[in-house]
């Protein structure tokens, strides 16, 4: 995707999240946009027939989830996106990863670049979040490593209203 076409993507995705969640986003793609990377928002908010049809087919755990969540007018307010690495969408590199998940950590978010692993594969993981390491070699990743959320409520507090503050 052209930078241009990229960054109003981003936009465009961002509009679809809750505005706090929107800010935290930006903010994870100013700092891997100097790191290097070119992010884009893959998805935002998603419709529940979406959601739906993602839970049925095995590609979300979840029937309602953080990318769900809508005003109480019916509004998006998405808690979640998939954040890719426009150069490589199908295939990021673990240093991309890794600096997601670092940048995600800063502002409150987390990945799902440990989801489905036990805690002894989740060790590695830790340590190069931890150690800002985006060089360290993971030999394992969990099932949805570019998916970011909101890290300080839980998706059934999201379902209830509840949304994050600043």
């Amino acid at each position: 995707m052209n930078e241009q076409d990229r960054q109003t993507r981003n936009r465009e995705r961002l509009e679809e999240c809750h505005p706090v969640f929107s800010a935290r986003v930006a903010a994870i793609i100013a700092n891997l946009e100097h790191d290097g990377y070119r992010p884009r928002i893959q998805e935002a908010w998603r419709s529940p027939s979406d959601q739906l049809k993602d839970f049925q087919s095995g590609h979300s755990k979840l029937q309602f989830g953080f990318h769900n969540t809508t005003a109480v007018d019916g509004k998006p307010e998405a808690l979640a996106v998939d954040l890719l690495d426009d150069d490589h969408p199908l295939t990021p590199g673990t240093p991309y990863l890794i600096a997601l998940a670092i940048h995600a950590s800063a502002y409150a978010c987390q990945t799902g670049l440990d989801w489905g692993l036990p805690a002894k594969m989740r060790t590695p993981i830790d340590l190069a979040i931890a150690n800002r390491d985006t060089q360290a070699r993971l030999t394992h990743i969990g099932w949805d490593p570019t998916h970011v959320e909101a890290a300080d409520l839980t998706v059934t507090q999201a379902k209830k209203g509840v949304r994050p503050f600043a």
